[in-house]
């Protein structure tokens, strides 16, 4: 698992270098996240403002369930207007913006004389005034955004105190600015990450890398990275579930780091329900955190940066890149603490 996942960190690492951030979310990925925020949609303004909405998932989801949702308007902006076919390397000299309100005929189906095409004076770049004057105007935005601009576009949403479900990297986590409203409780992981992720289309120039690439039935190509997670700020029951906890704190299962006051705890199953300290975890961990049952107090790189200087054993001559146990190098770890 650990290798897979090293092995789609550097797919997704080649992909932000070279600014390659066309990866489509199928369908039923959008539908099997969406099904846990329905209580959210009531009278609400979507705004989908990473998509080109003439073949846009995210358009398609949102029109379809337009009713059932109870939605009030529905906008889809993309950056340049792309052609019919998906991929089209942004080519064409205007982007459009689609504006959808419901079904009009009862015939259940969106239909293109319901939707509404505008021609957007700018090229359609979300961080635009004509698009920023889009974000004001929505509730709830729900996007699958750039990957090399995931940071400004999560800052953006923030600034303008918008509801988001989006999708990111597991890497973003590390980035300072996510990982603080992470820990501040303002974002947290969706309901479904990493293998839950069926896979991304990709345009026809993108290399096929990874055992679980393919080209389906329909000659759409896709990769799976298995290592993507949905970013929210909507409140879940998933996120008020609690870890059953059930194993009992002992020094010889539990080492202590050789460079940090906390202990190492590899697996979350094995998170022990009598010690008080600091422990260890694997960022994975956030699949599973329950604001009411732990805190944050921090992760790796912030020890790294100075920021948890209690943290620090005053007697390690050595690195504080990672946490160190019996002098190996760990992978990235969270420092928590149960309530």
């Amino acid at each position: 698992m650990q290798r897979a996942r090293e092995g789609s960190n550097i797919y997704l690492q080649k992909a932000r270098k070279n600014k390659n951030d066309e990866f489509y979310t199928q369908l039923n990925d959008i539908e099997k996240e969406m099904r846990n925020y329905t209580i959210h949609f009531k009278n609400k303004v979507v705004l989908c403002n990473c998509d080109d909405p003439r073949v846009s998932n995210f358009f398609h989801y949102f029109s379809y369930n337009f009713e059932h949702l109870g939605l009030k308007k529905l906008i889809t902006t993309c950056y340049k207007n792309q052609q019919i076919d998906l991929f089209s390397n942004h080519d064409q000299e205007r982007s459009i913006m689609l504006q959808y309100e419901g079904d009009k005929n009862n015939n259940k189906i969106p239909d293109i004389e319901e939707i509404g095409v505008n021609y957007l004076v700018g090229n359609g770049d979300f961080r635009s005034q004509e698009c920023t004057e889009f974000l004001k105007g929505s509730d709830i935005v729900v996007t699958n955004p750039p990957f090399s601009l995931f940071r400004e576009y999560l800052s953006m949403l923030i600034d303008y105190e918008k509801k988001f479900i989006v999708v990111g990297n597991w890497n973003a986590i590390t980035y300072k600015e996510v990982f603080t409203l992470i820990k501040n409780n303002k974002v947290w992981i969706g309901v479904n990450s990493n293998r839950n992720f069926s896979g991304f289309i990709v345009p026809h120039h993108y290399p096929l890398q990874g055992t679980e690439a393919r080209i389906d039935k329909d000659g759409k190509r896709i990769v799976s990275t298995n290592n993507n997670c949905w970013f929210t700020n909507l409140d879940i029951n998933k996120r008020h579930e609690e870890i059953i906890l059930f194993r009992s704190y002992d020094p010889k299962l539990y080492p202590e780091y050789d460079n940090y006051k906390a202990i190492e705890v590899s697996k979350i199953v094995d998170i022990p329900i009598d010690f008080e300290g600091v422990m260890g975890v694997p960022i994975t961990f956030l699949n599973k955190y329950n604001p009411n049952q732990f805190k944050i107090i921090g992760a790796d790189f912030e020890v790294k940066e100075g920021l948890l200087p209690n943290i620090i054993k005053k007697n390690w001559t050595g690195k504080f890149d990672r946490a160190y146990l019996n002098g190996k190098r760990m992978y990235a770890r969270l420092l928590i603490k149960k309530l």
